[in-house]
């Protein structure tokens, strides 16, 4: 009864050339729309037929652990190679580093065709593109030459390294020490936990990107951030003046993590013993105008906000694949009678499709999930945008909606694997069917790259404050530019008028948050709820510009259906979705009111 995968190429053709073709045309460069269709048709084609296979075997089978090393599952690695010859993994990187050079646009598409494929193997060249990134961006000319070609052929992966057993968020508790060196280079002891991707079987060589503390001039590590800094520590030492690579650089797995989901991915505790390391530096790009609070630290907060954007990718993608089993199951599942009459088959059951709760748990999955690519789409093309909003940098906007795009997606795209789940009922919740493992696989994006509530803290006492948070208003004023363009369709009018109401809503939200006197516990009591009303407006946002262009066409073209189904999916996000941000702005005027009330004893 498990679906075979299908890669979403028509959508990410509509929304590149179509919807989105005003701000994207820029960034295709070179690309027409016949380009790209071919160009995602022949990635879907490797995606849906090598790896989409390996999905299941490889959660079966899981990664094992023995002796210091890591073996991933069966398959993995001719699937990972067969990856790397076709250059999927490499498809948007820099062409003077080996990548494909295309945009970047194009190459999220990819990535969601590998994570909805295989979510687990996908990690490992999801981070190593997060990780040559930076280091493009905050290393030196030495690792620019050596080391980012091998890491953009997929010859070497990559890491990133925070969390330590006893602090994960909270950088000030880290214990790992970098010790510098006469020569330059640094030394580094300590150990990080949750690793993903610290050792496998799949490259030559694993570069990991290391964040640890410096002592000052008298050897003291102070517990605040100005002591943290990011360093690239190599598997295998390395040679700065040949890229020659030698014998294990002091850094060891000391195990694997026996994890409820995603279990081709080695999620790995990595001991660093005088680990010969360098220190990177200030990044050269600095993501969204964001103002860093360490130098040292630039290149892992631009890494982590790549890495954010990927984990709601991730998770979307995660999500696309259970509903598509889903849908398939409704289609085929014969159970009750239609209730109305016209729509019954001659048999002595119908398809469950025909009962409007199992068209419910349909319809939420693909409205997000449609919206969702649309706006993922919109924030990296506003991160890269070099444009101005009323004077306020548009790269502002989508440094703004960054945390909202992990942690609403995230949310979201876990409450679709349920729904699914829901929809097929028990063949749902036994392993055979495939939406199961999709469940597990989907809760850790929830908690990557900091938790949701993090997430809402970092948009509410962050994000909204000070100089950047004109970014709101930037936001706000795309999505009123959007509704007096789709105003110009009679059937959209509505859909206009009840967005307008909700950015009010969130203006007003914004403003009772950035009060100055106030309960030091209300933006921590409010920040989520705001997050999650921001994310319901701006998926808004891209479904009424999705129905803007849909009749467009459909005026211009004739029907299609599926321009007609894109209408459908925003009706059903503008009246069951959007009605959300109105409770929402109620229960942030609560603050912690009734939060912090109880006792911790009586918890």
């Amino acid at each position: 009864m498990a679906t075979q995968y299908k890669a979403p190429v028509e959508d990410y053709v509509f929304l590149l050339h179509d919807a989105l073709g005003e701000e994207t045309a820029a960034m295709s460069g070179r690309l027409d729309r016949d380009d790209t269709q071919q160009i995602l048709e022949q990635s879907a084609r490797f995606f849906e037929e090598r790896w989409a296979p390996l999905d299941a075997a490889g959660d079966a089978q899981g990664c094992r652990f023995s002796q210091g090393e890591v073996t991933t599952p069966e398959g993995y690695k001719a699937a990972y190679d067969a990856m790397r010859q076709g250059g999927w993994n490499s498809v948007s990187a820099p062409a003077e580093y080996g990548g494909g050079g295309l945009p970047g646009l194009l190459g999220q598409a990819v990535r969601e065709f590998a994570a909805s494929s295989c979510g687990a193997l996908s990690l490992y060249s999801d981070l190593t593109a997060a990780a040559h990134d930076t280091i493009i961006r905050a290393g030196e000319d030495w690792m620019r030459r050596w080391i980012v070609p091998r890491m953009v052929a997929g010859d070497w992966t990559g890491t990133m390294c925070l969390t330590e057993p006893h602090c994960g968020t909270d950088l000030r508790l880290m214990k790992s020490r970098a010790i510098p060196q006469q020569d330059g280079s640094w030394r580094v002891t300590g150990t990080k936990i949750f690793i993903t991707g610290g050792d496998h079987d799949l490259a030559q060589n694993i570069i990991h990107l290391v964040l640890a503390k410096v002592p000052d001039e008298n050897g003291r590590v102070s517990d605040d951030l100005s002591s943290v800094s990011l360093f690239l520590v190599s598997r295998r030492v390395l040679d700065p003046q040949s890229g020659v690579t030698g014998p294990l650089n002091g850094v060891t797995a000391a195990g694997i993590e026996h994890k409820m989901g995603l279990k081709g991915s080695a999620t790995c505790t990595m001991v660093f013993e005088d680990s010969v390391a360098y220190r990177l530096g200030e990044s050269r790009n600095l993501t969204g105008g964001q103002r860093k609070s360490s130098a040292g630290m630039s290149g892992m907060l631009d890494m982590m906000n790549f890495a954010r954007l990927g984990t709601g990718l991730q998770a979307l993608s995660t999500a696309n694949r259970a509903y598509g089993h889903a849908a398939n199951y409704a289609r085929e599942r014969l159970a009750g009678r239609a209730a109305k009459k016209q729509d019954r088959t001659g048999g002595a059951s119908d398809p469950i499709i025909v009962h409007p709760d199992v068209r419910r748990l349909l319809l939420r999955q693909a409205s997000f999930l449609e919206g969702g690519r649309a706006l993922g789409l919109y924030v990296r093309m506003l991160l890269d945008d070099q444009e101005t909003v009323s004077g306020i940098p548009r790269s502002w906007v989508g440094n703004l909606l960054t945390p909202v795009v992990k942690a609403f997606f995230s949310d979201r795209a876990f409450e679709g694997a349920n729904d699914a789940m829901q929809v097929m009922g028990g063949h749902g919740y036994i392993r055979e069917n495939g939406v199961e493992q999709l469940v597990r696989d989907c809760r850790i994006f929830q908690l990557y790259e900091g938790a949701n509530g993090v997430q809402a803290l970092d948009l509410a006492m962050r994000k909204l404050q000070g100089e950047q948070g004109s970014a709101l208003t930037a936001l706000l004023e795309l999505v009123q530019a959007e509704t007096e363009r789709a105003s110009s369709f009679e059937t959209l009018r509505a859909h206009a008028q009840n967005i307008r109401h909700a950015w009010l809503q969130v203006e007003a939200a914004a403003a009772w948050l950035r009060k100055p006197e106030r309960d030091p516990y209300d933006i921590g009591g409010a920040s989520y709820d705001f997050l999650t009303m921001v994310g319901v407006l701006s998926v808004a946002f891209m479904w009424i510009r999705q129905s803007r262009v849909a009749l467009e066409h459909l005026r211009d073209r004739g029907d299609r259906p599926f321009l007609q189904r894109k209408l459908v999916l925003a009706n059903y996000w503008m009246s069951h979705e959007l009605s959300v941000v109105q409770m929402l702005s109620r229960r942030i005027e609560s603050g912690s009111t009734y939060l912090m009330e109880l006792p911790s004893a009586q918890f």
